[in-house]
């Protein structure tokens, strides 16, 4: 059995040195989440357009970041770009940049799923309207294919927020290096990854809880 001490968990020691690390793994989820979104419904249209080069550029991109595991390109991000910039990047910058361009890719896929799903009825009323194709797809497909898939994306983004934990690997002072940064300054790593466990968990529930909750709602309007 392992001798747990929790007796050094204090408001100041949360105050110290898990919030800044809260805030910048919020942030980063965030940005990787709006970022990935953008690009994402891009590549998404891209791989739809019907214009073969595109659509395989696009599908390329997709497929080879999904098949790199997350923390690999984070290692290259943060490495390679310095020696072929010849300028140094930013812990946080190159987390941020890091995040946007991989989860791009999930995102892509989600959309392109939620593009699907919506009848191509709605597009043939909307071009019988008058509207034009692109038009058709900004005011007609897209709102109905984000409405549609909002509960995926919205686990896809408990799923990054756990995943933010990676940046650990580059030096980036997110929410683990705060109870990492505890744990050692207090002696105690094993209460400190117990307690970073129990955070992650408790957060990551409670959003899933209100996935849950939107995804029965969405389904009332249906």
């Amino acid at each position: 059995m392992l001798d747990l001490d929790l007796s050094f968990v204090t408001l100041e020691l949360l105050r110290k040195f898990i919030l800044q690390g809260f805030v910048f793994s919020v942030e980063l989820t965030l940005v990787a989440s709006l970022g990935g979104l953008v690009l994402g419904t891009l590549l998404a249209i891209g791989r739809l357009s019907g214009l073969t080069g595109l659509s395989a550029l696009c599908a390329l991109y997709v497929n080879t970041m999904r098949s790199i595991p997350l923390v690999m390109v984070i290692l290259w991000f943060y490495l390679l770009i310095p020696l072929l910039t010849g300028h140094s990047i930013g812990v946080e910058f190159s987390a941020y940049f890091t995040f946007v361009a991989f989860e791009a890719a999930y995102f892509s896929e989600i959309m392109r799923a939620g593009i699907a799903s919506v009848s191509p009825g709605q597009k043939n009323a909307a071009l019988a309207l008058g509207l034009t194709s692109s038009q058709s797809l900004q005011q007609v497909i897209l709102p109905q294919a984000f409405r549609n898939m909002l509960p995926v994306l919205f686990t896809q983004t408990i799923v990054l927020f756990q995943d933010t934990s990676l940046v650990y690997a580059i030096g980036a002072y997110d929410l683990l290096k705060g109870f990492v940064t505890a744990g050692k300054i207090y002696g105690r790593p094993e209460e400190a990854y117990l307690l970073a466990a129990v955070v992650y968990f408790a957060l990551s529930m409670a959003a899933s809880w209100g996935v849950k909750r939107l995804e029965r709602r969405i389904a009332i309007v249906r």
